[in-house]
């Protein structure tokens, strides 16, 4: 069984104080940072660029796991490249050409991942699998922070591990009464926002997630 990660997902965290609120998930034991980066049109929000990315790269060395919710990602590998991305993630919805974008990523030093929204499945995405470091499975409708899990996107977890020996990621509703069923489905990286920072104890939350909510 893999090990898994957390990557809190900074859509939570105060913005007006980014950087601190970084260095407490460092702090309490979390393993990347989740980077959710939205258009207002692939999604029905904004949040923040390459260049806030890149003022804040500096306050940890836990990887940056760079989310595109974006319309036409190609536009912008180079940015978050630059900005200090490890992995970028694009979701399949918004690729006209998948594999040229994937592609595109590796060759700037980056992990590539692939994204699906709830209702988009995994068939889609087979022959790129081989090409993949991971896959992420949105398990909310992507957009905004403090969901609720959507349960049918457990099937699409144990679906995926069948086939894919790469990392799957889950992120949406993940907190310690839904991570059990995720990790018992095959997922090893998971992506928690308002669970992380809104917890009490963070340290402790980021401990049960790890454990698989044990």
């Amino acid at each position: 069984m893999k090990e898994i990660l957390v990557a809190p997902s900074i859509l939570s965290a105060d913005f007006s104080r980014l950087g601190d609120e970084i260095k407490r998930i460092d702090e309490a034991g979390a393993d990347w940072v989740h980077i959710d980066v939205m258009d207002g049109h692939f999604v029905p929000n904004l949040t923040f660029g390459a260049p806030v990315v890149k003022k804040v790269r500096g306050v940890t060395k836990m990887p940056f796991d760079v989310h595109l919710m974006i319309e036409n990602p190609d536009r912008y590998i180079d940015d978050f490249v630059a900005a200090g991305a490890d992995i970028i993630t694009v979701h399949a919805e918004a690729c006209v050409h998948l594999h040229r974008v994937c592609q595109y990523i590796k060759s700037r030093g980056c992990k590539v991942g692939v994204a699906l929204n709830p209702a988009t499945p995994i068939c889609n995405i087979v022959p790129m699998l081989p090409e993949l470091d991971m896959v992420l499975l949105m398990s909310v409708n992507p957009g905004f922070g403090g969901q609720k899990y959507i349960s049918l996107v457990t099937d699409k977890i144990a679906e995926l591990r069948k086939i894919y020996d790469g990392d799957i990621e889950v992120d949406g509703g993940i907190d310690g009464n839904t991570v059990s069923a995720v990790v018992e489905a095959g997922a090893n990286i998971l992506v928690a926002g308002s669970a992380v920072y809104g917890a009490e104890d963070m340290p402790g939350i980021i401990k049960i997630l790890k454990n698989g909510g044990k």
